[in-house]
C-alpha cells in the first residue's frame, strides 16, 4: 500500500486501541467471572440487562479518567496530591491498596485452582507460579513489549464467546431479557445487581487507565494536552474510541458469561456457584469436556491480564501519593519503589491463599471497599476534570459532565444498597 493512501478503517481502529482495551478486558478478571457465573446460575437470564445498563456508565467513567491522564500528564493520585487535601489522598490510596491485595489473592487462587483442574499437581504450587510469572514480566519487560503482551492477552476473553456458541442457548429468551428488563424488588436481586455494578465499575481501573495514558504520552514523546491543546481533537477522539470499544468488549464478554452459565448451570438446576472453579467443574457434565476446558483456560488467560493491572494500579497510586518515580517504562534501578509495590502487593495477595482465609470472604470485603470508594472517587474525578486550573481549556463537556454525574449517583446508590443489605 502506497504511503499516500489512507489506511483501511479496521487498521485505524486497531491503532487507536490500547489502554482502554486492556483496562476493559482486565475488568473481566477471575473474580469478575465468578460473580457473573453466580448471577447466571442463580437467576438465569433475568439480569442480563444489567450489562447493557452498566456499559455507558462504565465507559463514561473510564473516559473521564483517561482524559485526566492525557490532559494533565499525571495520574489520578498525582492530581489528588497536587490539588486536594492529603488526608483524602491517603484514605483513597489505603482503601484501594487493601481492596487490590484482596482481589489479587482471589484472582491468583482462582488461576491456581483452574490450572489444577487441567493439570496434575497441587493448586498452591500453580498459584505461586502464576504470581512469580506476573511479577517477573511486569518488572523486567520494557513498557512497549509489556503493553503489547497485555493487548494480545485480551484475546483470551474470546474463550467465553466460544463457550456460548458451544452450548444450546435459547437466544430469543436471552435477547428479550437483555433488552426488556424485568426488574424484581427483593434482597437477592438487589444484592446481585450491586455485585455486578461493583465488579464492573472498580476504582483500580480508574487509576490504571489514567496512568497508562501518561505512559503512552511518554512513549510517544507527546506533551500533556493542557500544554498543547491544538492536539486535543484527535487525541480525545482516540481516547473515546479506545475506551468505548474496550468497555463494550468487556461488557459483551460479561454478558456472554452470564448467558453461558444461565443456559447450562441454571437450566440444569445448579444455582449455587461461589467460585470460578466450581462453575467450570459444574459445566463439565452438562456442557461437555470441550466447554469445560475452554472456560477453564479462559480463567487463566484473564488472570494473567488482570493480576498485573491490579498490582500496577496499586503501585501507581502509592508512588503518586508519595511523589516517587513510577511507571512501567522505567528500569528497575530507577523505580525500585514502584516495582517493589507491584511485587509486594502480588505476593501479599498470594500469601492470603496460604493463611486459611476464605478467598470468597476476602473477595466480598474487597467488593465492599471498592463499592465504598467508587462513588466518592468518581465525584473527585469529576471535580478534577471540571477544574480549569487543572485541565486548562480542556475541561469536560456538558454531556460528559452530565453522564459522569449520573454514573456517580448510580454507584452511590448501589454502594448504599450494598451496605444496607
Amino acid at each position: 500500500m502506497a504511503d499516500n493512501q489512507p489506511k483501511p478503517a479496521w487498521r485505524r481502529l486497531l491503532a487507536a486501541l490500547g489502554p482502554g482495551l486492556v483496562t476493559g478486558a482486565a475488568d473481566d478478571d477471575p473474580s469478575g467471572i465468578a460473580t457473573y457465573s453466580q448471577v447466571g446460575a442463580q437467576f438465569g437470564f433475568a439480569l442480563t440487562w444489567v450489562m447493557l445498563f452498566s456499559y455507558p456508565l462504565m465507559a463514561v467513567t473510564q473516559a473521564i479518567s483517561a482524559e485526566i491522564g492525557c490532559v494533565t500528564g499525571r495520574g489520578i493520585g498525582q492530581n489528588l496530591r497536587r490539588h486536594y487535601p492529603r488526608w483524602l489522598l491517603r484514605a483513597v490510596v489505603a482503601v484501594l491498596l487493601v481492596a487490590n491485595v484482596a482481589n489479587l489473592g482471589a484472582d491468583l487462587g482462582a488461576m491456581g485452582s483452574a490450572a489444577a483442574l487441567l493439570l496434575p499437581g497441587p493448586q498452591l504450587l500453580y498459584t505461586a507460579a502464576f504470581a512469580v510469572v506476573c511479577v517477573t514480566l511486569e518488572v523486567w519487560l520494557s513498557y512497549a513489549r509489556y503493553a503489547a503482551i497485555l493487548k494480545w492477552l485480551t484475546l483470551s476473553l474470546f474463550s467465553y464467546v466460544a463457550v456460548v456458541f458451544a452450548v444450546g442457548v435459547p437466544w430469543g429468551e436471552a435477547l428479550y431479557a437483555t433488552f426488556v428488563p424485568a426488574i424484581v424488588f427483593d434482597a437477592s436481586h438487589a444484592m446481585a445487581l450491586v455485585a455486578v455494578l461493583g465488579t464492573t465499575i472498580s476504582p483500580y481501573l480508574f487509576f490504571w487507565q489514567a496512568s497508562q495514558e501518561v505512559e503512552e504520552q511518554l512513549r510517544r514523546t507527546h506533551k500533556p494536552l493542557y500544554v498543547a491543546p491544538a492536539e486535543a481533537g484527535p487525541e480525545l477522539m482516540r481516547i473515546r474510541v479506545d475506551t468505548w470499544v474496550g468497555m463494550g468488549y468487556s461488557n459483551l464478554i460479561s454478558l456472554f458469561i452470564i448467558i453461558a452459565t444461565a443456559a447450562t448451570l441454571h437450566a440444569g438446576g445448579i444455582t449455587d456457584i461461589q467460585t470460578t472453579s466450581q462453575a467450570a467443574e459444574a459445566l463439565r457434565p452438562i456442557a461437555g469436556p470441550f466447554t469445560f476446558a475452554v472456560f477453564t483456560l479462559g480463567i487463566v488467560g484473564t488472570g494473567l491480564l488482570a493480576v498485573p493491572v491490579l498490582a500496577g494500579s496499586a503501585a501507581y497510586a502509592v508512588c503518586e501519593a508519595f511523589d516517587w518515580v513510577e511507571g512501567l517504562d522505567h528500569k528497575l534501578r530507577d523505580a525500585r519503589a514502584f516495582y517493589g509495590v507491584i511485587a509486594l502487593a502480588t505476593f501479599v495477595g498470594l500469601a492470603l491463599n496460604f493463611t486459611g482465609i476464605d478467598p470468597i470472604k476476602a473477595l466480598y470485603w474487597s467488593a465492599v471497599l471498592n463499592g465504598v470508594l467508587a462513588a466518592p472517587l468518581m465525584v473527585t474525578m469529576l471535580l478534577i476534570a471540571s477544574n480549569p486550573e487543572i485541565m486548562g481549556e480542556l475541561t469536560l463537556s456538558r454531556s460528559m459532565k452530565a453522564a459522569g454525574w449520573l454514573a456517580a449517583v448510580v454507584m452511590a446508590a448501589a454502594s448504599v444498597a450494598f451496605l444496607v443489605q
